[in-house]
């Protein structure tokens, strides 16, 4: 095995969270010159299944990962929001009682839109000015939710600045309303869910409809087993309008058989309404999201009826259903992450799948512990071979969900 492929040299962890709370307070001490508040972070995540039914109010069974984005703030006797990033080095210094949607740019409308969201909270202030350095540990661009771990991270650290009680719930809800309404972009709520709600050794059962949520006993290495990431390095990217297009597919489904969402399609025979539609590309769509919707069921009730090492072959088969009808239906894997998940399934996966949005990001797949190695290289000679630049590997382990760190 060439030293590119060796899995030894790919597998990587997240930073030990103490050291990386201690390495955001320094930050903000040398950049803003005096020490702050406190520093708080939140999980990136990756969803184990239940892609693309978010926003047609269906289920999802994501997990927090040990990458976090950290946030190190502290309140100013000005109206000043003051934010700076140890990844960019692009600043914002805007008045907070100005911030509207538009307002502002990049990546700090991730964070201004989260003190946005929270406006309703707000009441007595004597000012809103704080002062934020983020240091953000969730790998970017890799389908793993670094904008929510940003988003609830920073709604943390402004509950407790501005002392406003909110709830776990209403934070998530600020960090939905803060990317969809003030950053512009889509989302359908799990990812900030599961950044803020997750819990160590578990994985999170969401009903998007009414976002609630129930812990999933998840907890893989004591049974032996291991969820492996690959990170392709493919791009990902919704600027194409893909993504758009997708959820607009969904959207036009739904109409067509007269129910608010597809979610609420689920009683009828799927063959009989498929052939309700005549749009080809309209009906494969609906069949993924119909079908994927049925996976979560099924997945949760294996988990509900003993640990996962006795339903390993069914769970695992029901995540490589969950790719294939991404590849063929969706439509919303590139050709890395169809050949990681090949290539994990020839290498002894019990199951693999993308995860995420697709059109680039990360895949996972479902390995025995003492075989995530061997997987992994695997993995990277697939990709040495047909030429894909070398991907990065990391093993998932569930953890907790947004708080304070220090």
């Amino acid at each position: 095995m060439s030293p590119a492929a060796d899995p030894a040299t790919v597998l990587s962890a997240a930073p030990e969270r103490s050291a990386a709370a201690e390495r955001a307070e320094t930050l903000f001490t040398e950049s803003f010159g005096y020490a702050p508040d406190g520093v708080w972070s939140a999980p990136g995540r990756v969803n184990i299944i239940g892609e693309h039914v978010d926003y047609q109010d269906g289920l999802c069974l994501p997990m927090a990962i040990s990458h976090r984005c950290f946030a190190a703030a502290a309140r100013t006797p000005t109206d000043r929001l003051r934010v700076r990033s140890a990844q960019s080095e692009v600043v914002l210094d805007i008045d907070a009682r100005e911030l509207a949607p538009g307002a502002v740019d990049g990546w700090p409308s991730y964070v201004a839109g989260v003190l946005w969201a929270l406006r309703s909270y707000i009441s007595g202030a004597s000012t809103l000015g704080m002062d934020i350095m983020i240091d953000g540990q969730v790998p970017l661009g890799a389908g793993l939710s670094s904008s929510a771990a940003l988003e609830c991270a920073t709604a943390e650290a402004i509950e407790a600045l501005l002392s406003l009680g909110t709830g776990p719930l209403d934070r998530v809800r600020a960090a939905i309303t803060a990317e969809t309404e003030f950053a512009g972009a889509s989302t359908g709520g799990l990812d900030q869910s599961a950044s803020v709600l997750s819990r160590e050794g578990h994985a999170l059962f969401l009903d998007c409809r009414d976002l609630s949520t129930r812990p999933v006993p998840w907890d893989l290495a004591a049974q032996g087993l291991a969820l492996l990431i690959t990170d392709t390095r493919a791009e990902h990217s919704h600027v194409d309008g893909e993504y758009t297009a997708r959820r607009a597919d969904s959207e036009r489904a739904a109409e067509l058989l007269g129910v608010p969402t597809l979610r609420d399609a689920g009683g009828e025979d799927l063959e009989a309404q498929l052939a309700r539609i005549d749009d080809e590309v309209v009906r494969r769509r609906t069949r993924h999201v119909l079908t994927e919707i049925r996976r979560v069921e099924e997945f949760d009730a294996l988990l509900g009826a003993g640990t996962v090492r006795e339903h390993v072959a069914g769970l695992g088969a029901l995540l490589d259903a969950s790719h294939d009808s991404l590849r063929d239906d969706y439509e919303v894997t590139v050709p890395a992450l169809d050949a990681a998940v090949d290539a994990a399934r020839a290498a002894g996966a019990h199951g693999a799948r993308m995860t995420g949005g697709g059109f680039g990001g990360s895949t996972i797949a479902l390995v025995e512990a003492d075989q995530a190695q061997s997987v992994a290289g695997a993995i990277a000679q697939e990709f040495s071979a047909r030429g894909f630049g070398a991907p990065e590997f990391f093993l998932a382990l569930p953890s907790e969900g947004a708080g304070q760190d220090r």
